[in-house]
């Protein structure tokens, strides 16, 4: 035993030995339990890994699905954006559609009336990066096409003289001829703009390689605007169909013929 002496008038304490050796040294308990404790093995972090592998396997699927949706939906809005600002040209020109003596982007674009911005020319599937520079650089993309069947012997046409509105393409995505979704028109495409159709009328600008070519849902369907400028999600081979009429379609129904 030893003594520990204070002050006249105050008291002693005494402790054991081993007990003030242990009390100087409350931490070794603790290092003692830290040890105990086991590190993951290999193979459970393989496991971790291999689970967290198959919920992103799980997951991206639906996330791309929810993004094409999303995509789906502006590239439609973009087409009633063009529709709307088309009824508003109409209107200020007793109802003839664009001249093609002068791009139709140009005639919509550059009267802000009709629109106010560029971007909304751009398909939201269109890659590339977008500008407001119009025909100045840098030069301002374009996705869409106007259907070339509205320049009847290269003259302004009446859309009062379209038969079948309803079931007419007036406007659509304007891919090129890749395998893949790729647009390449800018507003500096040559009068009448960026179009639809072929120069002779009956070959559809981007086949994509076969009966598949749209824009989304694995490139099987693709949005329109009609002449009476209504928008649809269609199917690519309905869309694609340049003849006199369509399976489940009413008798006539021409999408690319403004006089069935």
């Amino acid at each position: 035993m030893s003594s520990i002496f204070l002050a006249p008038g105050s008291f002693s304490l005494s402790l054991p030995i081993h007990d003030q050796y242990h009390a100087c040294e409350p931490t070794r308990s603790m290092a003692r339990n830290s040890q105990l404790a086991r590190a993951f093995t290999l193979i459970e972090v393989i496991v971790v890994l291999a689970i967290i592998v198959i919920m992103m396997a799980m997951v991206y699927p639906a996330y791309t699905t929810i993004s094409e949706r999303a995509k789906a939906t502006k590239d439609m809005s973009n087409l009633r954006q063009i529709g709307l600002a088309t009824q508003t040209y109409l209107n200020d020109n007793d109802g003839v559609l664009f001249s093609p003596g002068a791009s139709w982007m140009s005639q919509l674009e550059l009267n802000q009336k009709y629109l106010s911005v560029w971007r909304v020319l751009q398909s939201p599937f269109d890659k590339r990066s977008s500008s407001e520079g119009g025909t100045n650089a840098p030069v301002s993309p374009i996705s869409y096409g106007v259907n070339m069947r509205i320049y009847p012997n290269n003259t302004a046409m009446s859309a009062s003289k379209i038969t079948n509105p309803t079931g007419f393409i007036l406007f659509a995505p304007a891919q090129d001829n890749t395998a893949r979704v790729n647009f390449q028109g800018v507003a500096t495409t040559a009068a009448p703009g960026v179009t639809l159709l072929g120069n002779n009328n009956t070959v559809i600008s981007n086949p994509g390689g076969g009966p598949i070519g749209g824009t989304h849902n694995n490139r099987r369907r693709i949005s329109a605007l009609f002449a009476d400028l209504h928008c649809e999600n269609m199917a690519w081979t309905a869309f694609s169909s340049t003849t006199s009429s369509v399976t489940g379609q009413p008798d006539q129904w021409t999408p690319y013929n403004p006089f069935p």
